[in-house]
């Protein structure tokens, strides 16, 4: 029997789905070593050398399209960089190695290491700058929640839509100096707010499953790269997302031009941010809402890893236990 190579424009091969999660889970290992020790740096590159490792053994030709940089602020994983073996499927990779490097210096709550590849040309192409966003969870009516509508109009259309009063209805906000006014218009509807130090991939996560996470919709500007990320992950899990780019300066707008963006205002929507076949993988490197953290034992390493993909919405859950210490 004669096999023929897999055309590197067909969709993703399942088998990848898999591959990924072996990609995380180095990363979190890696940081996770590092935890609590207050050293942001030392954490994140070595997750991110960790990550490049399993990146450059997948069968992919793979292009950063969201990375720890651009090429002349990054030595690796700067948007661009192309990984893999150069042979197999045609993809961009969004990837933030250490997503909450302070959570992980400071070991504190839903630190993780992050991944999302998708078929090429299906991830935002954009410069690591700010992204005013706005995200909630599956089982509401499409438009539910809008970028450009007050605070306080989001979170009535939320309560309306769940049948709950807006005091029940919790906010995930980033807890920066530049969300002063956004709390103050959260609180003054009767809401509550989750403020968070860092980890908004974690945070628009959360408001996947309420229930369990307690929040009900994220709010703020946070990192492009999250975004792209967080719209990633919703496409596979379900859920409403809008991102704005925060091209404030000359500068800015100037890099966002040369990665073919013409308009500085432009909001875009989960699919836009994210389309085609998406698979996202998302290891836990401390304990937290979603994920737990890396668990050092005497004789083995335990990891905690979601894995979904959008075209199946399969989503995963795999916790393991590597006694094979040598490899990490």
């Amino acid at each position: 029997m004669t096999f023929m190579p897999k055309d590197p424009h067909a969709g993703l091969d399942r088998i990848l789905t898999l591959e990924l999660v072996r990609v995380t889970e180095r990363a979190a290992v890696a940081a996770a070593r590092l935890r609590g020790r207050g050293d942001e740096k030392a954490a994140d590159q070595a997750a991110v050398d960790a990550m490049r490792t399993e990146l450059n053994r997948l069968p992919i030709a793979g292009t950063v399209v969201i990375g720890e940089g651009e090429r002349d602020e990054a030595p690796m994983l700067y948007i661009g960089e192309e990984v893999g073996l150069g042979e197999g499927a045609e993809v961009d990779i969004a990837l933030d190695p250490l997503e909450g490097t302070t959570i992980c210096a400071k070991n504190l709550p839903n630190s993780l290491a992050v991944i999302a590849i998708a078929e090429r040309g299906s991830l935002l192409y954009a410069p690591d700058v700010y992204m005013e966003k706005i995200a909630v969870g599956p089982g509401y009516p499409e438009g539910i929640v809008d970028l450009d509508a007050p605070a306080t109009e989001n979170i009535e259309r939320l309560a309306k839509a769940k049948g709950t009063p807006v005091s029940e209805i919790t906010a995930c906000i980033l807890d920066r100096p530049r969300h002063a006014r956004l709390v103050e218009e959260v609180r003054a509807t009767g809401a509550a707010i989750r403020l968070i130090g860092d980890g908004d991939v974690a945070g628009v996560m959360h408001t996947t499953n309420p229930d369990e996470t307690g929040i009900d919709i994220y709010m703020g500007i946070g990192g492009a790269p999250e975004g792209v990320l967080a719209a990633a992950a919703l496409r596979c899990i379900g859920g409403q997302m809008q991102g704005r780019l925060q091209l404030n300066t000359e500068e800015k707008l100037a890099r966002a031009a040369k990665m073919g963006i013409s308009d500085p205002n432009k909001v875009y929507r989960m699919d836009e941010m994210a389309s085609g076949d998406v698979l996202f993988a998302a290891t836990g490197v401390t304990d937290g809402n979603l994920l737990s953290g890396v668990k050092f034992g005497r004789d083995s390493i335990q990891t905690h890893t979601i894995v979904m993909r959008s075209s199946s919405r399969t989503v995963r859950e795999i916790k393991a236990r590597h006694q094979d210490l040598d490899k990490f």
